[in-house]
């Protein structure tokens, strides 16, 4: 047995659970790929556990949203039926009470199609981190297969570690709301030009020395929206997750600090349906933080279109 798993063996409880939840939390890392690639031109294009629940989310959003579209469109049929009807629902939603009110009639087209992107791609990746996927197989490796966790090589393996959803990783999140920064300046300048955008940025009329203060104030707001968005979808979709491993990992903590089994389970009595009702609530947040993000970016694009001031 090598140093490092006899170590492992003889920590406590207490010493384990800290870095187990971070483990199940923190962005997934080169230092554990999947499939490990070298560095191009200083470009990492290797494949880790994140960048595998894009990938699987992508799959699911074109076969379960864009393929069934693109056959109701090609077969000329006015009336949807079965699943066509919830994804109608869903696009007269997103765009009648989020587009539209806030890009304007004139814009609608234009912007719903990306907000409907948002919606979707969130929606599935944020739901892929309810469904323990990784873990089974992580069990399956270890008790099943035999391999132990300490094996660096074994491709299950390089699957665990990382957070549970791929929008809980604030790389992913940046990149949803790096989108969204070039989109308010795409809708700025689309709607009123180049120039007359960044002169939008402030108020017209006021004294010289005021925009001294109000320029550099602007344009940070500009970094701080994309910024805000980054921040609460990803602590959003990993503060669940944390009080979730948190609650479970009572179980053993006291069972280990009374060195009984029955006082883990006396804890389990009130640890279990805590963290099944905290399941059910991430439930409903999957689906709240796919919708705040796509109507805080509508009303971006919205406040770039019809400046008020």
């Amino acid at each position: 047995m090598s140093a490092p798993e006899a170590s492992h063996l003889t920590a406590s409880v207490m010493d384990k659970v800290g870095p187990n939840i971070i483990s199940h939390v923190s962005n997934s890392s080169r230092e554990h790929p999947i499939i490990d690639i070298p560095e191009i031109m200083g470009l990492d294009f290797s494949v880790t556990k994140h960048v595998l629940m894009l990938w699987i989310v992508a799959f699911i959003v074109s076969v379960s949203i864009i393929i069934p579209v693109r056959r109701y469109l090609s077969s000329g049929s006015l009336v949807p039926s079965g699943w066509m009807n919830a994804i109608e629902a869903i696009v007269k939603f997103i765009r009648d009470s989020i587009a539209k009110p806030n890009v304007g009639e004139k814009w609608v087209m234009t912007w719903a199609p990306v907000l409907l992107t948002f919606f979707f791609f969130i929606l599935f990746a944020n739901g892929i981190g309810m469904v323990p996927i990784f873990d089974v197989l992580g069990l399956i490796n270890r008790f099943i297969l035999g391999v132990p966790y300490s094996d660096s090589h074994n491709a299950i393996n390089g699957m665990l570690h990382g957070g549970v959803t791929a929008t809980g990783n604030f790389n992913v999140t940046g990149a949803l709301a790096t989108i969204t920064f070039f989109s308010i300046m795409a809708a700025g300048i689309m709607a009123h030009g180049f120039t007359k955008h960044w002169k939008n940025l402030v108020p017209h009329g006021l004294a010289w020395p005021v925009y001294i203060i109000l320029i550099p104030i602007e344009v940070m707001g500009l970094f701080v929206k994309p910024f805000a968005l980054t921040m609460r979808l990803a602590a959003n979709m990993t503060g669940g997750h944390i009080a979730l491993l948190a609650l479970l990992s009572l179980m053993a903590i006291f069972g280990e600090m009374f060195s009984s089994a029955a006082a883990g389970i006396g804890v389990s009595l009130v640890a279990v349906p805590m963290a099944a009702a905290i399941a059910g609530l991430e439930i409903i947040v999957v689906l709240v933080q796919a919708y705040v993000f796509t109507l805080l970016t509508a009303v971006f694009i919205g406040m770039a279109i019809h400046v008020h001031h």
